[in-house]
């Protein structure tokens, strides 16, 4: 049976009607448009700051003329690396009314890493600011990977109040930009195609360099045009979404809201006190914390109080069921949605639906987003398998990317059959809805058995003292691997490893009970997953050493 969801068939409230149609336009025309027709509403709203469209929209034309000022040509590749910041957004833009590829760099790079992306990429200016980022200073961070990249990097520009030696500061590259009249702006916006690619992004790598995505501009507009639609967002939607712009999960928020014209609202620096004060004050519709690192830090601050939050009418979530489960339950039984995706597909492939029943929402990644089909394969054979039964989750669609920068076997590879091989395992119900089971490369193989570190995972956070859990497999000599279990507790809650693992013996199978447990109170993170091989690595030294 083929499964295969095409997103026009949806049960979208308001695709249910008649026969729809794609009013498609580039990135930067997005902006344009709901500029055009909504200038006076607020675009983005931060803590400390505010704008109307008209505003974002005059900040990215006016890096548009700076970046045809310094020579920056059609096609090539700007980087910004920055924290959430308006600055952000109008570079974000300014880029794609320019026609030039915006590279998204994660903010928690290091000298080597941010290197290797700028050089792989073929950069030739990056963008930063002044705002020091909770992780670092990026000016020494982009000098000391500048000096591995030589003269191809030809402009480093600084969106701030100071002007370090080497930078164009943010008054003078202003300044450059008054030189080329708005209409050439114009000319270069009316010469992007739709399928140009707009955004650059690296998926983060464990053991290997990143992968650059290539990202069309109608993969992303597609893919946010769609998640409008599934959300059922409306012109007065004021969103929260802490998650960085740089990655999939504020970008592609971002664009669905300005594609609809409603309001963004994110912070620079995740602090949820500050957090809960936004969307309180702020009247948010619709929460997108995603994470549960973020979600339960919310949820566990003494000042979180939903009876303060009705406006809020869903949430965005990941976790096992009985976390989401308290989620809707704290947040006084609001729908509380979940999804799948991954940065090759446009972010997401599939969201809930608001009107989903419960069970389906918090055990389910929900229904493919229109124009988006998912078939469920062997992962040795590529045979598509019945509903139900787990297998590798393949993809295709207009959401997906253009391929690996300059990697054309890797991509090959990846899109053998003309689909999207995800890497991850899964199951589809009669309905077409995804069940994500866990990565094919997070599989333990414990005495011959494969066990999904996600199974364990779940399992441990039903503990009531465990906020968080994480497992990595760890080599046993008889045995070959077996679990280690990373664990945040919750909040005036104790536990022992000990406890739990006496929790997990004799309730799950024993080759699956964790052989260790340690406890942290800060996870390593990269743009917003947790490291795990940092986890694996911090333990095999202990272990080594004991």
């Amino acid at each position: 049976m083929n499964v295969a969801v095409e997103g026009a068939r949806m049960q979208d409230r308001r695709w249910d009607r008649g026969r729809p149609w794609l009013e498609l336009t580039t990135i930067g025309d997005t902006l344009v448009r709901t500029a055009a027709r909504r200038p006076d509403c607020e675009s983005l709203v931060f803590p400390e700051r505010r704008e109307a469209y008209a505003e974002t929209l005059a900040g990215a034309e006016s890096i548009a003329r700076s970046l045809l000022a310094h020579g920056v040509e059609r096609g090539e590749t700007v980087a910004l690396l920055m924290p959430n910041s308006p600055e952000f957004v109008h570079t974000l833009f300014g880029c794609a009314l320019a026609g030039v590829r915006a590279l998204l760099v994660n903010a928690r790079y290091k000298h080597h890493e941010l290197a290797y992306v700028l050089g792989d990429a073929g950069a030739v200016a990056v963008v930063t600011t002044d705002l020091v980022s909770e992780y670092v200073d990026f000016v020494p961070l982009i000098d000391r990977a500048a000096e591995k990249l030589g003269a191809s990097l030809r402009l480093r520009v600084l969106l701030g109040s100071s002007s370090p030696p080497g930078y164009e500061d943010a008054a003078s590259f202003a300044a450059a930009g008054e030189s080329v009249p708005l209409a050439e702006v114009d000319r270069r916006r009316r010469s992007v195609r739709i399928r140009d690619v707009g955004i650059m992004m690296y998926t983060s790598g464990t053991t290997a360099d990143p992968k650059g995505c290539l990202i069309s501009h109608e993969a992303l507009v597609r893919t946010a045009a769609a998640v409008s639609d599934r959300f059922e967002f409306v012109e007065d939607e004021r969103l929260w979404d802490p998650l960085p712009l740089f990655h999939m999960g504020g970008l592609l928020q971002l664009t669905a809201t300005v594609h609809t014209g409603g309001t963004f609202m994110t912070m620079t620096h995740f602090e949820p006190g500050a957090a809960i004060r936004q969307m309180e004050e702020e009247r948010c519709t619709f929460a997108y914390p995603c994470f549960p690192t973020i979600t339960q830090a919310i949820l566990h601050h003494p000042d979180f109080d939903a009876s303060r939050l009705t406006s809020v009418r869903a949430v965005l979530d990941t976790g096992p069921p009985e976390t989401l489960r308290d989620v809707a339950a704290r947040w006084n039984d609001v729908p509380v949605l979940t999804s799948y995706g991954l940065t090759e597909a446009g972010g997401v492939i599939a969201f809930s639906h608001l009107h989903d029943p419960e069970e389906k929402r918090v055990t389910t990644g929900g229904r493919p987003l229109r124009g988006m089909e998912v078939r469920i394969a062997d992962p040795e054979t590529d045979d598509e398998l019945p509903v139900g039964e787990v297998g590798q989750i393949l993809v295709r669609g207009p959401g997906l990317f253009d391929g690996y920068h300059g990697d054309p076997d890797k991509t090959a590879e990846t899109m053998r059959g003309g689909w999207l091989h995800t890497g991850d395992l899964g199951a589809v119900d009669e309905e077409g809805r995804i069940a994500y089971r866990g990565r094919s490369k997070d599989m333990l193989k414990v005495g011959g058995e494969n066990v999904a570190a996600l199974e364990i995972e779940a399992f441990l956070q039903t503990h009531p003292a465990v906020k968080i859990a994480q497992v990595v497999g760890v080599p046993d000599a008889k045995y070959q691997e077996v679990p280690a279990a990373f664990v945040e507790l919750a909040p005036e809650r104790a536990a022992s490893e000990a406890d739990l693992i006496a929790f997990c013996q004799g309730t799950i199978a024993g080759f699956k009970v964790p052989r260790h447990v340690r406890f942290v109170s800060e996870w390593p993170m990269s743009a917003t997953k947790i490291q795990k091989h940092r986890l694996r690595e911090q333990l095999l030294e202990e272990l080594r050493e004991a």
